[in-house]
């Protein structure tokens, strides 16, 4: 991570930011885990005005090299301090126009879930990346 020489005004938007912020609506479903997420675009349209509203705002910019994508992300404030993620680097599941552009709509998602400090998907408590397959029971939230 890196940022910008204080953080004392872009920490304190957040603390705001994160109060009045809700995690957005897992509206899309993933057939293969049997999850539900938000995508990106709800996420956004979700997000934006609050972050306006506490004078944030985010950029996200795709890189990478032959076999991996790279997603940077900056949250900024009006201030001029500024917060930059490590890039998340994921390996497209096919090499072609259409995995790459995948891997960055889906790792812009997870990144800015995690700059925000929101969930975008289902919780499955770790299992699809432990076993490989999801647990139904353990998404179920308490009521």
């Amino acid at each position: 991570m890196n940022k910008s020489e204080s953080i004392k005004e872009i920490a304190a938007a957040m603390a705001k930011f994160q109060a009045d912020v809700k995690n957005p609506t897992n509206s899309a479903s993933n057939p293969f885990f049997k999850s539900k997420y938000a995508p990106l675009n709800e996420i956004l349209n979700d997000v934006r005005p609050l972050l306006a509203k506490y004078g944030l705002s985010v950029l996200q910019m795709p890189s990478g090299d032959d076999s991996e994508v790279h997603i940077t992300t900056l949250l900024m404030h009006e201030s001029g301090e500024w917060i930059e993620s490590c890039p998340l680097k994921m390996k497209p599941a096919k090499n072609d126009p259409q995995g790459i552009g995948s891997a960055i709509t889906y790792g812009r998602r997870y990144a800015l879930a995690a700059i925000l400090g929101i969930s975008s998907e289902d919780d499955d408590d770790g299992n699809v990346a432990t076993h490989g397959k999801s647990d139904p029971a353990s998404t179920q939230r308490p009521q």
